[in-house]
């Protein structure tokens, strides 16, 4: 379990220019590791690979390098996040995870200003109470897809109106 959360569920901590390097470097063919490059902690955690080390491919053995690398900097709080993160994610259904992850290949492809809108508004609506999460969450998915489109213009709109208001000044 650890290892597969070293993989998927630990990048979720990562900072948007961490994700752009590690993007980068995915893009070109990694050499392959020696387990002693590692360092002792890394091998800890890793250590149910070490024999097989040299028979993985070099993209795994630079994955697992990258990941363990991420897990012994996270604070025991960043830890416990990333396992219930995995956690959700191993109940999910196949389809679930396809979703979510072409949900995140486009929030990837957004220009940094578009994701930082993103975040922008998914740490608002996180703000809201409880219940009111749970109605809104209730009338997007109740609402078909011309329904949705019409919810994100009026967004939008009433977006911009405040942002053509001018901000009131106390008295």
């Amino acid at each position: 379990m650890l290892t597969a959360m070293l993989l998927v569920g630990a990048g979720a901590v990562l900072s948007p220019s961490r994700v752009f390097a590690q993007a980068q470097a995915q893009t070109q063919t990694p050499a392959a590791m020696a387990w002693s490059s590692l360092s002792g902690e890394q091998q800890k955690l890793l250590s149910r690979f070490e024999t097989q080390w040299d028979q993985l491919p070099p993209g795994r053995q630079n994955a697992l390098s990258r990941g363990s690398s991420r897990w012994l900097e996270m604070t025991p709080e960043q830890r416990s996040r990333a396992k219930e993160r995995f956690s959700r994610w191993r109940e999910m259904s196949p389809e679930a995870r396809s979703s979510t992850r072409q949900r995140w290949q486009r929030f990837r492809d957004l220009d940094p200003e578009q994701q930082q809108k993103v975040r922008s508004a998914y740490k608002q609506f996180r703000s809201l109470p409880p219940e009111r999460r749970r109605e809104l969450r209730q009338q997007w998915n109740q609402a078909s897809a011309a329904e949705r489109q019409q919810m994100l213009r009026e967004l939008r709109e009433r977006r911009q109106q405040q942002r053509r208001q001018p901000p009131l000044r106390p008295r």
